[in-house]
């Protein structure tokens, strides 16, 4: 059985994420794409437009020196524009370490990724993290 398009739009976000392929990852949201990220630290917020998008992925790699990893573990499905992943986070900032389970709630119109919710398992963990 063929893997839902949502879910191979998701894995190819993930796979170019890891390469540090911003290029592609531009060309699968939506200009007016949203990522919105949980907490209360200096990072969380919403990051309105794909170009500010593409600028916190920078600030992931660069804040914890290219070390910000993503396991992509599942992705779900609904059918209708949907899709949820899980995946395993780790990375190093200074004398900091997190490894974590995480997902994000994609929102797809089309083709293309227009929204992202980033859910975290410990939030008081990630905030520590990147305070």
């Amino acid at each position: 059985m063929a893997e839902h398009p949502h879910a191979a739009l998701v894995r190819k976000g993930y796979e170019a994420f890891q390469r540090g392929d911003m290029d592609t990852l531009r060309g699968m949201m939506t200009g007016d794409c949203t990522h919105h990220v949980p907490g209360s630290h200096p990072l969380s917020g919403d990051y309105k437009g794909v170009d500010s998008v593409i600028e916190l992925y920078g600030k992931l790699s660069s804040e914890t020196g290219e070390s910000f990893r993503a396991e992509l573990r599942n992705v779900f499905v609904d059918g209708r524009g949907h899709a949820v992943s899980v995946h395993r986070f780790t990375a190093d900032r200074g004398d900091k370490h997190i490894d974590e389970n995480g997902g994000i709630v994609f929102r797809i119109v089309g083709d293309k990724i227009s929204d992202l919710d980033e859910c975290v398992e410990d939030i008081d963990k990630a905030n520590d993290f990147w305070s």
